[in-house]
């Protein structure tokens, strides 16, 4: 741990203490996302705030999910700051965070009524056209048990975990260091960074469009989105790898 950089050792331990106290004390699990994760932006539980505090939420149940992300700030994260400095590397996490969660936000606008719509149509055995007139006419009305029913669906619309801002960690390695050799996982054939991200970055798009996973992954394009228009601007000004922040 003494060898961390300082940005990225803190950022690895608040994750796991928030993540050990969930798994520990499972009863307050439910209250921490409640609170702390990010909600759609019309919904009752949503609170500005939770565009930063969702990246460091992860479900006790996925392990696998906070040790991913972890090791890959781990692993990235170390050498980027030690790259850009602590500061330019606080901004810029922070930055492809919550750039996750303003994508994530615009996605929900354009998709929670298409997915309230096929779910209820689905339960009621009717068409989804059918289950839109029925929906658009509550809204006119102001049906108000529709109305509560809605608003217990965007309750439920929750993203947590640090997926976006390591997304945009890995696209800033790319950049920095884009023919470094990297490896997947049990295939032992080396893949350039820039190759390997570009593929990440495809893969998240389909996985978006046509995955039905409860994974945000346009999220984890958002992140990379908003490392892109950084990194753009970082080399344009000489700086990308390292030298004065301004």
């Amino acid at each position: 741990m003494a060898s961390i950089p300082p940005v990225t050792k803190n950022l690895i331990i608040i994750n796991l203490i928030v993540w050990l106290a969930e798994a520990i004390f499972p009863r307050f699990s439910d209250t921490i996302v409640r609170v702390l994760g990010l909600h759609y932006v019309s919904a009752s539980d949503f609170n500005p705030i939770q565009a930063l505090t969702y990246m460091f939420v992860h479900a006790p149940q996925t392990p696998f999910h906070v040790f991913f992300n972890m090791f890959t700030l781990w692993m990235f994260g170390s050498t980027l700051e030690r790259v850009w400095g602590s500061k330019r590397f606080f901004i810029f996490y922070f930055v492809c965070g919550v750039g996750a969660a303003i994508v994530q936000e615009c996605v929900w606008a354009m998709s929670w009524m298409h997915e309230y719509v096929s779910g209820i149509a689905r339960l009621n055995g009717i068409t989804y056209d059918h289950m839109k007139e029925i929906v658009e006419s509550a809204i006119a009305n102001g049906d108000g048990d529709f109305l509560s029913a809605v608003a217990q669906f965007k309750n439920q619309m929750v993203t947590i975990g640090a997926s976006g801002a390591v997304f945009g960690l890995l696209l800033g390695y790319a950049f920095v260091f884009p023919n470094q050799p990297l490896y997947l996982f049990f295939i032992p054939v080396p893949i350039k960074a820039k190759y390997m991200m570009i593929g990440y970055g495809v893969i998240e798009f389909f996985l978006g469009v046509g995955a039905n996973d409860m994974i945000a992954h346009f999220a984890h394009l958002g992140g990379m989105l908003f490392a892109l228009v950084i990194l753009l601007y970082w080399r344009k000004k000489g700086i990308l790898r390292g030298g004065s922040f301004y």
